[in-house]
């Protein structure tokens, strides 16, 4: 079928804090059972490349199929452990991007250059951009070939300003995805907090919320 590109965060605590974060393991696992199941094979890279450390308060959320591929050492090695630094990536061989959440990646994903090429690449070869949750950040600042964001009056969403003061962290985030999303004119669509919502403009797909990483797979397995 092909072979996507899945983006984890390097980023191990809420900046300024001593509370633990990384990524959101189901946003992962649920995704990549979807897609290799449809005969995907896939790559992890991160902004630094190598750990990958896990939030905490994901495990509260895990079924089988999240904790066959955690245990496997296919994705503790490549995932976990080694996962590809930007520079080791070749675009050209993906035909998706999925940036993962957990709220690690407010900090590492939305200025990274590298990750920004690769996905511009991506999407110029004509391959889909994706994402789920607080991954929308690695989005929010990619822009296309005329020097436009690439999110700019497509209907994207992404862990909305209502679910980040019902988790607690409004006052931790270094900015909210909602807000930026809308002030880089995208069309931001939502639904109630928490509930399974993905949505497709284009060659973006994109998740609301840590139980939408299904969603956006089955959708992309359409394409």
């Amino acid at each position: 079928m092909g072979k996507i590109l899945v983006v984890l965060t390097n980023t191990i605590e809420y900046n300024g804090t001593d509370q633990a974060t990384g990524l959101w393991l189901g946003e992962a696992t649920e995704f990549v059972d979807e897609v290799t199941k449809a005969g995907f094979d896939i790559d992890y890279v991160s902004p630094k490349g190598g750990f990958v450390p896990l939030d905490p308060r994901s495990f509260k959320y895990t079924d089988k199929s999240t904790m066959d591929i955690y245990s496997s050492s296919d994705f503790q090695q490549r995932a976990l452990t080694n996962s590809l630094k930007p520079s080791e990536v070749h675009p050209e061989d993906y035909q998706a991007i999925y940036y993962t959440g957990g709220h690690g990646v407010m900090w590492d994903f939305p200025t990274n250059p590298e990750l920004q090429d690769i996905t511009r690449k991506i999407y110029q070869q004509g391959g889909f951009v994706t994402s789920v949750c607080h991954g929308i950040a690695g989005l929010l600042n990619v822009k296309d070939a005329d020097d436009n964001y690439l999110i700019a009056g497509k209907k994207i969403t992404g862990f909305t300003t209502a679910e980040e003061i019902l988790a607690g962290k409004r006052k931790v985030v270094p900015f909210l995805n909602e807000e930026v999303a809308k002030l880089h004119g995208a069309n931001f669509q939502k639904k109630r907090a928490y509930k399974e919502f993905a949505i497709q403009d284009g060659q973006l797909i994109t998740g609301q919320n840590p139980f939408s990483a299904r969603a956006v797979a089955k959708i992309l397995i359409q394409n």
